[in-house]
This record gives C-alpha cells, sequence and structure tokens, in this order.
C-alpha cells in the first residue's frame, strides 16, 4: 500500500491504495471529481522527491504528495 497525500487547498483526505506506478494513480485521480481539476497544475513528489515520470514504481508504504501551484511571501 502506498499514501497519497493531497497538500495546500486540495481538499480531500489521505487515500491508502495498493499501485504499482503513478501512472495508475493518475488514472484513478483523473476519474475523482474532487481531484481531477487540480492535476495539470500540480506537481508530484515521492518519498518528498519531485518525480516527472508517471512509470515511476512504487513499493509498499511509498509516499506520494500532489502539491499544487501557491502564491504567497
Amino acid at each position: 500500500m502506498v499514501r497519497v497525500e493531497f497538500l495546500g487547498p486540495i481538499q480531500k483526505e489521505a487515500l491508502e491504495l495498493d499501485i504499482s506506478n503513478l501512472n495508475e494513480l493518475a488514472k484513478i485521480l483523473q476519474a475523482d471529481a474532487e481531484v481531477s481539476d487540480w492535476l495539470e497544475s500540480c506537481a508530484v513528489a515521492l518519498n518528498d522527491t519531485l518525480v516527472t515520470s508517471l512509470e515511476a514504481p512504487l513499493k509498499d508504504g511509498d509516499k506520494i504528495s500532489l502539491l499544487p501551484p501557491v502564491c504567497g511571501g
């Protein structure tokens, strides 16, 4: 199982999912009305390291964070 956390203004509780790569997560989140609008603008971190490939392999205990763009100073 991996834990998916939604940071900032994304108002969604964390998910625990049994998936093997980020491509699987993308398909799940595209079907979720609460999150789908955020997907194009979010960065993704795997265990606190930014990733760019949806083929990044996942293992049990990994933490995925969706990081929406923010403004501030």
